[in-house]
């Protein structure tokens, strides 16, 4: 059977990950979105506006480009990245923002709420929440309402609610409940925008379908540079993000080679890290079953990367079940390993990698040195990296904070 029939199923099933394990509240509203989901999927009107958006409005196809200057300073392995940066709002998340907005307008519903970690995702949804006349609500837990403070201004500026997220730990996970509760109470006319497949069925399925594109993309372009398939696709990985949408199109293609990249944090060793593959553990949380960071107690352990959108502490059922039967190679990248790689991507290219991407790109840079000049690697870049500014510059730039305080004063 495919992979990619696995990958996107109604069932909610992954083998043994996934499903729903949510309040019968909730029941109406996923089954709601899960009818409208596989119907609209199939609906060649709804699938023109769609493709319009992604087209005129989004920008795509995003460009697949050949890292000269890259490859030629490592002198190996040929470097592509498929520079998801270019779209309109900086990155890969409104895709799938698109296609749910659109599916909300379809159920009817005048009101969109959405959490948001780095912020891309928040900004992405007001966007299209402001082209199509949607009332947007938007939970940012207060750590990233901080330090992602550029997103939350563009947010505000498409007349977004962006609301900080105080309650206990202040995490994603808690700006996710918040987002829950905010839906329970008005699930008669909004609908929850969820940027990630790390959640209950149909959203699993659904944000591979929407971001599946990518990959489509990729195998287009790179064989009419390449003339065959890449030997190795590279992405970095949270929940799945931006690697499951770059990896789709390719899975039954067994000669690709499929790494992942974690959150190595400040050290492995010491558990200041996000990579969850270190000790892997079944649970369930967030009403789906899947692999999650614990603490010895048994309750979601905290993390720690220098990206704004690394460290949440579970990953994909989807993921969960390619890696159980060996499809997907994971690894790690270091903060440190982040920040040179963001140095050297941009001496040699110009080309500015969000944070989250920056842990790819380094992996990138190792595998190249590995594999040999014969071969292709292509890594996904999610997004740039204006709004990391504020981690960023102050750790390359001794005088970045004191230009800050001149300019406030």
């Amino acid at each position: 059977m495919s992979l990619k029939n696995i990958i996107i199923n109604e069932t909610g099933h992954f083998w043994e990950y996934g499903w729903k394990y949510i309040p019968e509240l909730l029941l109406p509203t996923m089954n709601e979105i899960s009818k409208a989901f596989f119907t609209l999927k199939k609906d060649k009107i709804f699938l023109r506006e769609l493709n319009s958006l992604y087209k005129n409005y989004i920008g795509r196809p995003s460009p697949l480009f050949f890292c000269e200057n890259l490859t030629h300073k490592i002198w190996w392995a040929k470097i592509y990245i498929k520079n998801e940066g270019l779209n309109h709002t900086g990155a890969h998340k409104i895709n799938h923002c698109v296609w749910q907005a659109l599916l909300a307008k379809h159920l009817g519903k005048k009101r969109i709420i959405a959490e948001t970690w780095a912020g891309q995702h928040g900004l992405a949804t007001a966007s299209i929440c402001a082209k199509l006349w949607l009332d947007c609500t938007i939970y940012m837990w207060k750590k990233d309402y901080d330090r992602q403070r550029p997103n939350v201004y563009y947010m505000e500026l498409a007349w977004a609610k962006v609301v900080p997220v105080y309650e206990w730990w202040q995490t994603l996970k808690d700006s996710v409940n918040a987002a829950l509760k905010d839906l329970i109470n008005n699930s008669h006319n909004s609908y929850y925008l969820l940027g990630t497949a790390c959640w209950p069925a149909p959203y699993p399925s659904m944000n591979v379908f929407f971001q599946k594109i990518i990959g489509e993309e990729v195998k287009k372009q790179i064989k009419e540079q390449e003339w065959v398939l890449p030997d190795y696709l590279v992405a970095c990985l949270w929940g799945w993000s931006n690697s499951q949408w770059l990896f789709y199109d390719f899975l039954d293609d067994m000669s690709v080679k499929m790494i992942w990249v974690e959150a190595g944090g400040k050290w492995i060793k010491k558990w200041k890290h996000a990579a969850r593959f270190q000790d892997k553990k079944i649970w369930v949380a967030e009403w789906f079953k899947s692999y999650f960071l614990q603490n010895k107690d048994g309750q979601i352990e905290d993390t720690s990367s220098i990206s704004a959108w690394l460290d949440y502490a579970g990953v994909s059922p989807q993921l969960a079940y390619l890696e159980s039967i060996w499809r997907v190679n994971i690894t790690y990248a270091t903060d440190k390993e982040a920040l040179s790689a963001v140095q050297i991507l941009m001496e040699t290219e110009w080309i500015l990698p969000a944070l989250e991407s920056a842990h790819a790109i380094a992996e990138t840079i190792k595998l190249s040195k590995e594999v040999g000049k014969n071969k292709t690697i292509v890594c996904n870049l999610s997004g740039r990296w204006d709004k990391d500014l504020f981690i960023t510059a102050p750790k390359l730039d001794e005088n970045f904070i004191p230009f800050l305080k001149d300019i406030t004063q």
